[in-house]
């Protein structure tokens, strides 16, 4: 296999674009799933059925979740075996994540149809106007969950095997079909939210016929192969101990929208709702970005972080943050000056205007530390310390949003709920800004003095 040596050897710029674009392409396209749903319904149905695909976003992220509980963690484990050249062990790490994915497939969806109902208006707090067009696109998306799984989950072997560029072109082709075909189930057909949701299971179902087929056919190193698929107690085990971080990471993702769904539809009702779903569809955009660079560093200030290369790693870490801080200003930007232009991308209704405009500028005015915050935490995931990274995420996503959320809004209704939002985003940046450096100058002492950088 090909040395890595290069990443302790070539000029940091170039090496790091060359690693985050690609992964910058990959998370945009991602976002652009749901956006694109947002997009179709808010102008082809109408406020209420943005704001049931808004309620429903949570669930598509728990979804999610399973998908990288199993891709993340057998990926990872296929990413070693081929390292160690052990494709034989590889192949039955992909045959058990796709058994694994059946398996979880079969619970998760029976359960949230079952409990379909109670999940809708106990728990998300759909208010009976919304709860057709809620039940209609949640419905849809879970019978094709499978094709979700499939090709979300195990795009990310295709990426581990070294293969990045079939594994964008998975996300891409998706992408390209979900557009096409929400422009005609929504806007030729006519039909409305399940046309959207029937959009994005036929776009994942392309993009699981697609890696079905590269694992049966295509040119990778890898194939299933019948015997793969028996289940093995080790190989699961070491699947949902690596691929648990990330799981979890979205677990709470989804566990933040429905408090801030519930919370919202409280104090700014149906209109505060579809308004939260805009901002966050904007959110989302420009967090891809930013989380794409911090992928793209990881790599590189690991390395030379092992390789005691201290000098390219502070070089990478502070050109990672400069251009995620520039891609958060860009944000900053948009969200400040034009956030009526990007209303009505969505939807033209005036009182969504009226809820969305403040919300916006306030809940996104922190976009630029937003981006200091991201790559830090990362940076302490790629020097081996995963334990202060998960902490500094779930600081700015969980330990500080949620309790100002409740707190903010018992004072101040709707007007609470945006401001915990850049509150969250300056108290975890300062705390994550505080241990970075300490950390940095730590380490300066621990290290021993390069002699070239």
């Amino acid at each position: 296999m090909e040395s890595a040596a290069f990443l302790g050897e070539e000029r940091i710029a170039p090496l790091l674009w060359r690693f985050s674009i690609p992964a910058i392409a990959g998370m945009v396209v991602t976002a652009l799933y749901n956006v694109v749903d947002s997009i179709f319904v808010g102008q082809g149905v109408g406020e209420i059925a943005l704001t049931a695909v808004t309620i429903a976003f949570p669930v598509m992220t728990f979804l999610m979740a399973v998908g990288m509980l199993v891709g993340v963690g057998a990926g990872t484990m296929v990413s070693l075996r081929l390292g160690e050249q052990k494709r034989d062990e590889a192949e039955m790490i992909l045959g058990n994540a796709l058994t694994l994915i059946a398996v979880l497939l079969v619970f998760t969806t029976g359960v949230f149809l079952y409990f379909l109902d109670f999940i809708l208006v106990d728990f998300l707090g759909v208010t009976p106007d919304v709860l057709p067009y809620a039940k209609d696109f949640i419905s849809i998306i879970l019978l094709g969950s499978v094709f979700m799984h499939i090709g979300f989950g195990l795009n990310n072997i295709i990426r581990a095997q070294g293969d990045p560029h079939t594994a964008l072109k998975t996300q891409l082709i998706a992408a390209v079909v979900n557009i096409i075909l929400n422009y005609l189930f929504v806007f030729v057909i006519c039909w409305g939210v399940k046309g959207a949701a029937l959009a994005t299971i036929l776009a994942q179902a392309t993009a699981a016929v697609w890696v079905v087929y590269y694992f049966t056919y295509g040119p990778g190193i890898l194939r299933f192969r019948w015997h793969c698929l028996i289940l093995r107690k080790e190989i699961v085990k070491d699947i949902f101990r690596i691929g648990i971080a990330p799981f979890l990471m979205q677990v709470v993702a989804s566990a933040v929208m429905i408090v801030l769904n519930v919370r919202i539809q409280l104090f700014g009702g149906t209109t505060g709702v579809a308004a939260y779903g805009v901002i966050n569809r904007v959110q989302m955009l420009l967090l891809m970005p930013i989380v794409g660079i911090s992928q793209g560093a990881q790599p590189i200030i690991g390395y030379n972080y092992g390789a005691r290369k201290y000098k390219r790693v502070l070089q990478t870490l502070k050109m990672a943050i400069t251009a995620a801080v520039l891609v958060g200003v860009m944000g900053f930007f948009f969200a400040e000056f034009f956030p009526q232009n990007i209303i009505r991308v969505f939807n033209n209704s005036a009182l969504l205007a009226s809820m969305g405009v403040p919300g916006m500028r306030i809940f996104l005015f922190m976009s630029p530390i937003v981006g200091f915050q991201i790559v830090s935490a990362n940076y302490f995931q790629a020097t081996g310390k995963p334990v202060y990274s998960i902490i500094f995420s779930m600081l700015r996503q969980l330990i500080v949003f949620i309790p100002l959320i409740y707190i903010l809004s018992n004072y101040l209704g709707l007007l609470g709920i945006w401001l915990a939002s850049p509150l969250s985003d300056l108290a975890s940046a300062i705390v994550t800004g505080i241990c970075l450096r300490q950390d940095v100058k730590r380490e300066k002492l621990r290290m021993i003095p390069e002699q070239s950088a």
